[in-house]
């Protein structure tokens, strides 16, 4: 199993970027996100990877994150969702963005996709809602890849601070996540209030998506 990739972009594609690895090269494809987020022809990078095994046919899949990366693989045990149509979600929504709309069950989130129909965004979120929580908490464990050579950049200057800056908010929604399951309340019912309250104000630290959360989960009436 291929699962991380760290070499010299030799082209980019539409979908796809050739990545050299000492003389080898491999095609790996990736959302639009991901490959928006990648140094040109001659930069390096590192990527995890999903290989994809046929009778035919084997395709690797890029991720910058492990998260990004479970979600693909949650995304395409869905019947119906292949590995272009995850690619499409997670490049329209993002891994954070995927967790918000599976936790609120915003399946027009999700069909906005690209190749996306109404059937298969609603089926996404029936079988993944209560996965969500468990990816959610994977915020705020796990980074972006980083090379073991010095000159292996993962993203250019500004990209670098977006993922900074998404890497703090997912880490916050796991905190949160976290100290709402120690308060008792339900993984999936956590997750939907987390989300909401995330989405309602993305710069949120952990202390203010907890307060959000508990007024959203307090008994109405």
């Amino acid at each position: 199993m291929i699962g991380r990739i760290a070499g010299r972009i030799d082209y980019r594609a539409a979908d796809h970027v050739l990545i050299d690895v000492r003389g080898v090269g491999y095609l790996v494809y990736c959302s639009e996100r991901t490959l928006a987020a990648l140094p040109g022809a001659g930069g390096h990078t590192a990527l995890f990877t999903d290989l994809v095994v046929r009778e035919d046919l084997l395709q690797l899949f890029g991720f910058t994150t492990l998260v990004e990366k479970e979600w693909h693989r949650l995304l395409t045990s869905v019947q119906g969702v292949g590995a272009k149509a995850s690619l499409a979600i997670l490049g329209t929504l993002g891994p954070d963005g995927v967790s918000r709309a599976i936790a609120l069950g915003d399946w027009n989130a999700v069909k906005a996709a690209k190749g996306v129909g109404p059937k298969i965004a609603q089926r996404v979120v029936l079988d993944l809602k209560d996965k969500a929580p468990a990816v959610m908490a994977m915020g705020g464990t796990v980074a972006a890849t980083s090379g073991t050579e010095p000159e292996v950049v993962i993203e250019p200057a500004e990209p670098v601070v977006a993922a900074q800056v998404q890497e703090h908010n997912a880490s916050a929604q796991a905190e949160a996540l976290s100290a709402l399951g120690n308060l008792g309340y339900a993984p999936g019912d956590a997750a939907g209030a987390v989300a909401q309250a995330a989405g309602a104000d993305p710069d949120a630290g952990t202390p203010d998506l907890i307060r959000a959360a508990l007024k959203l989960l307090a008994p109405k009436g």
